[in-house]
């Protein structure tokens, strides 16, 4: 990490976990790793406190922060509580953005991302996959709708309440080259103020695949910038990402965010880990029977210490009581998944719960100061 961050770059902080829509180019997998607003405030306090003035900071990704926006105003809330100052933005595909732009408003943000690739419901259908307005997935057809109206009001709404509206469009040839102008237009209308571009990008692994859109060439980007400048300000984004970010929160072994880890005390050592085989992280919360325990043991080596009974499914939140009081000498829990609640209350109990797919031994060494390569014993 540097250490000095521009003032023109933005600190991103993913603390969104779910999603309300789905394009049908994006890689077929799970969501990347999310931050709680607790964590996201370690982050932001770790570059903020060395860099001097705060740059930017951007509430964006892995899923959508308005489909979670209770966790999404805590983050922003923690931020300027401690940074009173700071610049927040959101990265949001806009549903809801009606309902809760004089909450976005009370908490400070001055600005917001909408997702916009398409003003036109038979060109959505094309490019989502399926979109979820509220708790269940709709008919395509009807969701297109309903996506382009909540769009819309989410415009008209963050105007009333002050906030700038700034539109990322992606440019899928074939799908909406012929249609940016259209899009400025019609949102220029509402009160969009500017317009990001971003080339469509497939993954190495997509770029094979024939039913793919073509990356778009240097003539059809500036032919859509020009088309779009009529209506509002449009500029081009060199690299396509989830939140145009320059600065996104670090990762290290196991997906984990390094400025959040929870660390290891004299009364809390150990950590445990759900596991079907023992070698990968793998396992639900929700199915775990049995927790193997890892820690140090005399001569400073981390190991396996041994395996722990894990309370049976069912009971709720008496459940995870239960299973928080058979770990008392555990700083935190390694998990393939795990619900909100057990996670909240195995924190308030003294144990994060931290979300991984990685192999064990190289996981669990991170979490104790040692490296991918440093060894781990077995027990």
């Amino acid at each position: 990490m540097p250490d000095s961050v521009s003032q023109s770059r933005r600190l991103s902080l993913p603390v969104a976990p779910h999603v309300n829509a789905r394009l049908r180019f994006a890689p077929d997998q799970p969501l990347g790793p999310v931050m709680s607003p607790e964590e996201a405030l370690a982050w932001a306090a770790q570059v903020l406190g060395s860099t001097g003035p705060p740059p930017q900071v951007v509430i964006a990704g892995p899923g959508d922060p308005l489909a979670t926006v209770g966790l999404t105003l805590k983050t922003i809330r923690l931020l300027k509580q401690k940074y009173p100052s700071l610049t927040v933005e959101i990265v949001t595909l806009g549903l809801g953005g009606a309902q809760y732009a004089p909450l976005l408003d009370e908490e400070g943000v001055g600005l917001v991302t909408l997702r916009v690739d398409a003003v036109d419901p038979e060109i959505l259908v094309k490019l989502f996959a399926w979109i979820r307005p509220g708790r269940k997935t709709v008919p395509l057809a009807e969701g297109a709708e309903i996506l382009l109206d909540g769009q819309a009001q989410a415009v008209v709404a963050f105007r009333k309440a002050g906030i700038k509206v700034k539109l990322r469009t992606t440019l899928y040839p074939g799908y909406n080259d012929d249609h940016l102008e259209q899009i400025a237009q019609r949102m220029a209308q509402l009160g969009a103020a500017a317009m990001t571009l971003v080339p469509f990008k497939p993954g190495a692994e997509e770029a094979e695949n024939p039913g793919l859109p073509p990356e778009p060439d240097n003539g059809m980007l500036a032919t859509a910038l020009s088309r779009a400048g009529k209506y509002l300000e449009a500029n081009f984004e060199q690299e396509a990402t989830e939140s145009g970010c320059a600065l996104l929160a670090p990762m290290i072994e196991g997906g984990f965010v390094a400025a959040a880890l929870p660390k290891p005390s004299s009364k809390r050592p150990n950590v445990a880990v759900v596991s079907l085989g023992g070698m990968e992280v793998d396992l639900h919360l929700g199915q775990a029977y049995q927790a193997l325990i890892y820690g140090p043991r005399e001569d400073g080596l981390t190991c396996l210490l041994g395996r722990r009974d894990l309370p049976e499914a069912g009971g709720g939140a008496l459940r995870w009581e239960k299973l928080a009081d058979s770990l008392p000498d555990c700083f935190a829990l390694l998990a393939a998944s795990a619900g909100a609640n057990p996670k909240q209350i195995l924190k308030e109990r003294g144990i994060t719960v931290l979300i991984t797919e990685g192999e064990i031994d190289g996981t669990v060494d991170v979490l104790f100061g040692g490296g991918k390569k440093k060894p781990t014993c077995r027990k």
